[in-house]
């Protein structure tokens, strides 16, 4: 490998960087496949059209398809005999070049300090499966999988009593019911439309670990076992009737993939792992020639003639998304009349400050004075991909997306009403106790488009400053500057949630399919 290192660097740093910006094929026939389904007006449709114009303008500009570019996994195939710790300590170089030329977020923190690596590298990242095969040459398969739909993952252990399900036993049936759960819990909080990989079995190491080796089969692909090929397909069928929908607003598609494997297990345990996919799969795969390190063949990037049989375009055009001319206007500072009159369903367009938090900001807020005033502004749950230009010395945002708002219910009620803010803005929505905080403050929450990094980016202007960059950069507190940065009302001042209603919806049509399937 000495006389090739530089073309391997540069095999595994292209993987790198197309994986984190260009979808593959098999997720943008899904993808498109779903806008067909979906009424182009209402709030999955406007969701799925803001997707459709992300993902070309990630494409076209070589830049993150959304901030959170996750945990960096590579499975890795190599020729016996071949040096794998020469090439872990390429694709280690390979991580960090890609982070300081911001096509991967900052996304290394000690777990006890909290201290981020600022290039992705520490212990456990990034994570890395070496196994060998008796061809000459290596494939080399990445995922990047973010938070948001990471947290969302879930292990079951049989038999279970499920919410709107009942029993689940240790039979195909409890397996069903299982994983139909696992995609109502999901909600809009994993970026639906969303995959999923499935094991059923294995202990619960191996359990997690195989469903998320699913998502690196193809989505187009059969299953060779006829029950599980069976299951797949009724996953995804039911699941598109609970109408959770893009985002969790509702819709005519939940979910896009199922994929189900199956290990050997101990007589006393019986799991079934699911590993939760958002809409932004980003999963590309090389084929690298082990003696010059050049690439081959890239995989997933291109459909095969078969696999597309309704011969639908996986390329994605400029669309610009069509304004109606009722969308309201915030520029903050907003005042309290202006938020009460706002009500669940309003398309907004803020412009003026913007300011970010999330995680620490909110921990650190809620026992702290603010930096900056925050009465009447709008806090945005991002961490976005932001660089230093090395020529002008000023910060360039590369992907901003919203984060995930559910981790900041402890705190975000208080927070409203201690630095009076007048909305904060995330994906997925919030629970009770900031539905509250919202009625009696005169608040909202602002839902933006998960995974949408670039979508929202070109509505970014500049960055006027940043507190709290001790946080590091996702948590650090940025101030934006933007322009008709859209984004829909989902919990209003007056008690009314949408993310409320879709769980109950979809909870009750969950309970419609509690009754045996499978025997």
């Amino acid at each position: 490998m000495s006389d090739s290192k530089d073309k391997f660097f540069d095999s595994i740093y292209a993987l790198i960087v197309q994986t984190s910006t260009n979808l593959p094929a098999d997720v943008r026939l899904a993808l498109k496949k779903a806008r067909q389904k979906e009424n182009a007006s209402t709030r999955a449709g406007i969701a799925l059209s803001t997707i459709a114009q992300n993902i070309y303008l990630a494409d076209e500009n070589v830049l993150p398809l959304c901030q959170d570019t996750g945990m960096p996994t590579f499975k890795i195939k190599t020729p016996i005999g071949f040096n794998q710790i020469e090439l872990k300590k390429i694709i280690d170089q390979a991580i960090s070049k890609a982070t300081e030329d911001g096509k991967l977020r900052t996304n290394s923190v000690d777990s006890l300090t909290g201290a981020n690596s600022g290039n992705n590298l520490g212990l456990g990242s990034p994570v890395v499966y070496f196994e060998q095969w008796e061809k000459d040459y290596l494939e080399v398969k990445l995922i990047l999988k973010g938070g948001g739909c990471e947290n969302k993952n879930i292990q079951y252990s049989l038999p279970c009593e499920l919410e709107g399900l009942g029993k689940a036993g240790r039979d195909l049936d409890g397996i069903r019911k299982c994983i139909l759960h696992s995609v109502y819990q999901a909600q809009g909080q994993g970026c639906s439309a969303g995959f999923i990989g499935v094991c059923i079995g294995g202990d619960r190491t191996t359990g997690y670990s195989f469903a998320k080796e699913q998502l690196f089969r193809s989505n187009l692909d059969t299953n060779p076992h006829p029950e599980l090929a069976q299951l797949e397909e009724y996953i995804i069928e039911k699941a598109n009737t609970l109408g959770i929908g893009t985002m969790g607003f509702g819709g005519e598609t939940t979910l896009l993939g199922c994929k189900v494997g199956v290990l050997n297990r101990l007589p006393a345990s019986f799991f079934v792992s699911v590993a939760y996919n958002c809409w932004a799969f980003r999963r590309l795969g090389i084929q690298i020639n082990a003696k010059t390190g050049e690439t081959n063949k890239w995989l997933y990037k291109d459909l095969e003639p078969a696999q597309n049989q309704e011969n639908i375009s996986v390329k994605f055009e400029e669309e610009p998304l069509k304004l109606t001319g009722q969308e309201i206007n915030l520029c903050p500072p907003v005042s309290e009349e202006q938020i009460r009159k706002l009500k669940v369903g309003d398309i907004v367009l803020i412009s003026g400050k913007l300011f970010t938090g999330r995680d620490a900001i909110h921990k650190h807020l809620s026992t702290n004075i603010a930096p900056v005033d925050l009465n009447g502004q709008i806090i945005y749950h991002c961490g976005p991909v932001v660089i230093k230009d090395k020529n002008t010395d000023e910060w360039q945002i590369k992907a901003a997306g919203p984060t995930t708002s559910s981790r900041e219910e402890p705190y975000q009620a208080d927070i409203i009403k201690k630095f009076g803010l007048r909305a904060v803005m995330g994906k997925g929505g919030m629970g009770a106790k900031t539905l509250a905080g919202l009625q009696e403050s005169g608040a909202v929450y602002l839902n933006a488009v998960g995974g949408a990094a670039q979508f929202y980016s070109e509505s970014i202007k500049k960055v006027n400053s940043v507190n709290f960059l001790e946080f590091g950069i996702p948590e650090a507190m940025w101030e934006l500057e933007v322009e008709n940065f859209p984004a829909i009302v989902t919990m209003d001042s007056h008690g009314n949630s949408l993310h409320a209603e879709v769980d109950k919806s979809s909870l009750q049509k969950l309970s419609e399919l509690k009754e045996p399937v499978f025997k």
